[in-house]
């Protein structure tokens, strides 16, 4: 329930810094300002002005620090409320002091993307863009920030609301016929439904194949780095950082743990897992080390399947490519500066990328490799480019989806018109789920909890 009160809540991050915001939502903002701050010159506060003052307690009537505030009237505001910002100095103490101070003038402490939510019921922004908004804060990356800042400009929302507007239309069609039994529906009202319902499947369908894009993008990909010992996976590892962070040795058995670390790919967030080489050993430690090894491959998005392309395809490399033989990898023939003809099985659909990790021959092209392995579509770096990116969304839009399936057998069996208004009706509140229309509030207050307090 959406109770109409005053909240407040730091929005900057807790630690020093050069300043720190206090943002306040609701109807008595001014008579908080009215009570706490003093401005330099006399006179009110004016709407999405700036203003230069002090914060002065009330019964006290000592300065907290000196101040820039401005005030929002709304509904021209974040959260279509009156909201009050006061910037401080950012020093943990002083803003947590002022937060006190309004809190004391009758406000609450804002729950977890509490002002988001009130944007949200207060209609400026639908649930889609509301979560695009944490995904825009978390981004990691050129393109997932790209795509998150897609989605919360209502690129994704206007291409849902196509879907929607030809479920509507064809609903209306249906409970027209409905409404006037005495005119039977005729072959042409037949196929204005159909049209309408085929466009919007349509529509879903190419959503839905974007899904897998828009979430390696949001989430990014799990990369592991697999091969016996001493063929290049640490210095592989290295090489894709940039930096030193794996000890390379020519001892077998070096890597005992798992190293991960995370590194952008072309604009792709990719979290790489160097393993210890797999072999057999009597080393118990190193046994360990193997075997977390083979636990972690089968749970990979991809798999960088290392071979020293300077000696001979071992039983060794054969055992584990077996190992690999149901996962999604890509073969790297590491030491192409020593030898660049090598025999190994034939790998149909398999790349195969020659690379040398000591002068970086073909680490691009291995990139390449990497991030075409999980992105397809030509359309990422276009400036309109939008994708279905969680899960949530695409839940509800294949519920959409599999109840316009079943109108379109329906309608083609003959069934009663009011089964077929139900199909779409059904249609209609999947994709109120994901607009946030027909959100379940229990489903609502999940969403949110995920924010961050002040946002």
């Amino acid at each position: 329930m959406y109770v109409q009160d005053t909240i407040a809540a730091i929005s900057t991050p807790t630690g020093e810094g050069g300043v720190g915001i206090i943002r306040v939502s609701g109807r008595h903002v001014l008579s908080i300002a009215d009570a706490i701050f003093k401005r330099n010159r006399d006179g009110g506060l004016q709407s999405h002005r700036f203003y230069y003052g002090a914060i002065i307690d009330p019964v006290s009537a000592d300065c907290l620090d000196e101040v820039m505030v401005v005030f929002m009237k709304g509904p021209h505001s974040y959260t279509r409320e009156d909201v009050l910002e006061i910037q401080c100095h950012g020093g943990y103490l002083v803003v947590q002091r002022i937060l006190d101070l309004v809190l004391q003038q009758g406000t609450r402490l804002a729950g977890p993307g509490e002002f988001t939510k009130r944007a949200f019921l207060n209609g400026r922004i639908d649930l889609v863009q509301a979560e695009a908004i944490i995904d825009v804060i978390r981004s990691k990356t050129e393109k997932s920030l790209a795509l998150a800042q897609h989605q919360r400009e209502g690129l994704l929302s206007q291409r849902i609301a196509r879907v929607k507007d030809g479920i509507v239309t064809s609903l209306a069609l249906i409970e027209a016929f409905i409404d006037f039994p005495e005119e039977d529906i005729d072959v042409l009202g037949i196929q204005q439904v159909g049209a309408h319902v085929d466009c919007s499947l349509t529509e879903l369908e190419t959503l839905l194949a974007g899904f897998n894009e828009g979430k390696v993008l949001r989430d990014g990909v799990s990369v592991v780095i697999a091969g016996k010992p001493n063929v290049g996976k640490s210095s592989l590892l290295n090489t894709l950082l940039r930096e030193k962070r794996a000890i390379v040795t020519s001892v077998p058995g070096t890597t005992r743990d798992l190293i991960e670390e995370v590194v952008t790919i072309k604009g792709l967030p990719v979290k790489l897992l160097d393993t210890a080489g797999i072999r057999e050993s009597d080393d118990q430690v190193e046994r360990e080390g193997i075997k977390l090894s083979l636990d972690k491959i089968p749970s990979a998005d991809l798999v960088l399947f290392i071979i020293d392309s300077s000696l001979p395809f071992s039983s060794e490399d054969q055992a584990i490519l077996d190992v690999l033989a149901p996962c999604n990898f890509i073969v790297v023939k590491n030491k192409s500066d020593i030898c660049r003809s090598f025999d190994m099985p034939q790998l149909p659909d398999v790349p195969i990328i020659a690379v040398s990790t000591l002068t970086g021959d073909g680490i691009d092209a291995l990139q390449d490799a990497i991030f075409e392995a999980f992105i397809h579509n030509q359309a990422v770096d276009s400036r309109e480019y939008v994708a279905v990116s969680q899960a949530r969304h695409r839940d509800a839009l294949q519920k959409s989806r599999d109840a316009l399936l079943r109108f379109r057998g329906n309608l083609v069996a003959g069934m009663e018109l009011d089964l077929l208004a139900i199909d779409l009706r059904d249609a209609l509140s999947a994709i109120g789920e994901v607009t946030g229309e027909t959100t379940a509030d229990d489903v609502l207050d999940l969403i949110f909890q995920r924010f961050c307090i002040g946002k």
